[in-house]
This record gives structure tokens, C-alpha cells and sequence, in this order.
């Protein structure tokens, strides 16, 4: 494990006022715009403004655990034009005592080329997209990587007009391009989302990323089953657990509370 506490110091500190002020937006937008519920905010490629409070455990075999706290949200810049944003806060005693710490942040910008009818059942919408991350972690206390990343993404949303399921299909590759840790990985992401009567709703999601620097499958599949309290407001709990040899974690499971706006 390298030491990185240093850099991780200098990048939060030269980064925080962004991040601040991209939550004042948010925030402003919750309290100013009227709440938006033709979408669901757990499609990624949804065209809707949200914010997400989380927090998932997951158990990481051998006695240890990971905790993350962190929020995660959506804001319509136009109608083509999304960006997302993340801020993860994690607890772990993977290295056998407890740290916690900021682990990362993130921001994402998706763009939509097309919209458009199949047939008299399915309708089409295309994304493409960049994810910047930026490390806030200290993989000595088995917290973040130590190597910030970029991530190009493209993928597209099937969405069934009779019976409001849809499936999304994306593929997304992490690529760091500074730091000690060197990141590869090309992930295969499958989600299929169902809406039900009274403002119920269930998520599956399937995640296959190939670590090209480790030859592994850290493979994972997430159920998430949510319920619209009111236009602005939903609930929802996730139900997790890791695939293969290779998985990141056996098991976890979490709570989120969602305003949309």
C-alpha cells in the first residue's frame, strides 16, 4: 500500500469550493423548482433533477465490513444535457483497525444525441458521457485508490410504453490518470427498472467490469425496491451481493431517502 495522504490533502483542499457550490445549486433547485415525477431518478439516463442521501454496508468476508455514506444527485443543464454528481464518505477496517475517511467525488456528464419510437411498444434514447473522479481516499487505511480517473461511457434506455419497464444497457471504461495506483477496467452494466401501482418500484442492476491490470471480474448485482412517498419525495432500500471469485464484497445491503425537484 502507498502513502498518498499528502496529495489527498492538497486535492480536497484545492477542490472543495467546487464541490460546495455545486451542492448550494442543488439545493437552491430543490427549494425553487416544482418536483418532477414522470421518471425515475434510479435510471441513470432519466431526465429529471434529484438528490440522493445513502448509506450502504457491505460485508467484505473475513469479519470486515465497509460503510459508505454519501450523496449522489442529477441536474438538468438542458434538455440533452445531464450532470451527475457524487461524494462518498466511507468506515472500513478492512486493514484490521477502523478508518474513516472522504473516499472520493465525483461528477458526470451525460449528453442525449436521440430520442426516439421503435414501434408501437418500445421507444429508443441514446447517451454518451465522461465521469471524472477524483480520490479523496488513503488505500493504507484500505480507503479509495490513490489514483484519480476518467471514464468515457455510452449506452442506451429501451423503455417499453405499455407496461413502463425499462432496460439500460451500458458500457463504461475507467482509465486513472494520475496517481500510484494504476486503474484499468471496462465495465458491463445491465439495469432493468419496473414501476408498480402506488408509486412502487424495483431495480435490478448488474455490474461486470473486467480489471484489465489484475485479470479479474469484480462482478456485482443490486435489487433495489423503492416507493414515491409523494412527487417529491421517495424512499427506497437496496439489497446487494458479489459475483464470482473475483467480487469486491459478499454481501450488503442499504437505505436511500430521494427528493426530486
Amino acid at each position: 500500500m502507498l502513502d498518498v495522504g499528502l496529495g489527498i490533502h492538497n486535492k480536497v483542499s484545492g477542490n472543495n469550493m467546487k464541490f460546495q457550490a455545486l451542492v448550494l445549486v442543488l439545493a437552491t433547485g430543490i427549494v425553487a423548482t416544482p418536483a418532477i415525477a414522470d421518471e425515475n431518478a434510479s435510471n441513470p439516463l432519466a431526465a429529471v433533477n434529484n438528490t440522493d442521501i445513502r448509506y450502504q454496508y457491505f460485508d467484505l468476508g473475513n469479519g470486515a465490513d465497509k460503510q459508505d455514506a454519501f450523496i449522489e444527485g442529477a441536474y438538468m443543464l438542458r434538455p440533452d444535457l445531464k450532470l451527475k454528481y457524487e461524494l462518498h464518505y466511507n468506515s472500513t477496517d478492512v486493514t484490521g483497525t477502523r478508518f474513516t475517511d472522504f473516499e472520493k467525488v465525483s461528477l458526470k456528464a451525460i449528453y442525449f444525441p436521440s430520442q426516439r419510437p421503435l414501434n408501437d411498444t418500445w421507444a429508443i434514447k441514446s447517451a454518451i458521457g465522461l465521469e471524472w473522479i477524483l480520490d479523496l481516499g488513503d488505500p493504507e487505511k484500505g480507503i479509495g485508490t490513490g489514483s484519480d480517473q476518467i471514464a468515457p461511457f455510452g449506452g442506451f434506455a429501451f423503455a417499453n410504453t405499455r407496461s413502463g419497464l425499462t432496460l439500460i444497457p451500458l458500457l463504461q471504461h475507467f482509465a486513472s490518470y494520475n496517481g500510484p495506483t494504476d486503474i484499468s477496467q471496462t465495465a458491463m452494466r445491465l439495469i432493468a427498472l419496473q414501476p408498480f401501482g402506488d408509486g412502487y418500484w424495483a431495480k435490478a442492476d448488474i455490474k461486470a467490469p473486467y480489471d484489465w491490470e489484475n485479470d479479474a471480474w469484480p462482478a456485482t448485482a443490486e435489487l433495489q425496491i423503492g416507493k414515491n412517498l409523494s412527487p417529491g419525495i421517495a424512499i427506497y432500500a437496496d439489497f446487494l451481493i458479489g459475483i464470482g471469485s473475483d467480487r469486491p464484497y459478499d454481501k450488503g445491503a442499504g437505505l436511500g431517502l430521494r427528493f426530486n425537484y
